[in-house]
């Protein structure tokens, strides 16, 4: 393990133990360690076991459950929670990942436009009063940011599909599916013969094919 990282310990009654200070710490001070960019790992006092996820889904339980706007509708846990088990798992974790690393990248350049406008002295993260007044005059911009936001989101969706195909096209492709036609079948062979679609060799009726 990198020595860049910071080790935190969990104990059996719960507590955390910063190994960088020597001292006992809360949630809130985890929390803090994120808000200050430091790389951090909570692990088992006894196995070592890595409990750094469900440190910080402890967090944002807290932060959900706080006063205020939460970040997550009852309507987005309940289409996530029905994602787990499902065989696009894997790929809605790294469709949301991206997503969210797209919008901070959004949000770091603002902000860098904010203290372009307003000297290096103007805070990395503005109040609610002053943000919104810049943002009124970076419409062109916002507007071009969001559109940037948009595009990367549609492209990690169409690469999620993609792959999604490609994983349906491995497993049903090979199938031999009897009156299945290349019209209905996207994993055909463009110009392969169907069972609904006989060849050019098949044989004609004793009468040539005319009717009686």
């Amino acid at each position: 393990m990198s020595e860049d990282v910071r080790v935190i310990k969990k104990y059996p009654n719960r507590r955390l133990y910063d190994t960088a200070t020597s001292s006992y710490i809360t949630l809130a001070d985890v929390k803090k360690l994120v808000l200050e960019n430091i790389v951090f790992k909570v692990e088992d006092a006894k196995s070592h076991e890595d409990l750094t996820r469900s440190i910080l889904l402890q967090i944002i339980l807290e932060e959900e459950s706080a006063q205020g706007a939460p970040m997550f509708s009852c309507d987005m846990l309940t289409n996530v929670i029905r994602f787990y088990g499902n065989t696009m798992q894997g790929m809605m974790g790294n469709y949301l990942d991206k997503n969210i690393q797209t919008f901070i990248d959004i949000q770091k350049r603002l902000q860098e436009q904010s203290q372009a406008i307003c000297g290096s002295s103007a805070p990395t993260a503005p109040n609610a009063t002053a943000w919104a007044d810049f943002l009124k005059m970076q419409g062109p911009t916002m507007q071009g940011l969001m559109g940037n936001y948009l595009e990367q989101s549609a492209n990690a969706f169409v690469e999620m599909q993609r792959q999604m195909q490609n994983q349906t096209r491995n497993l049903f492709g090979n199938f031999p599916f009897t009156n299945f036609s290349a019209a209905g079948n996207p994993f055909a062979t463009p110009g392969a013969p169907t069972a609904a679609q006989p060849t050019a060799d098949a044989p004609k009726d004793e009468e040539g094919g005319k009717g009686g």
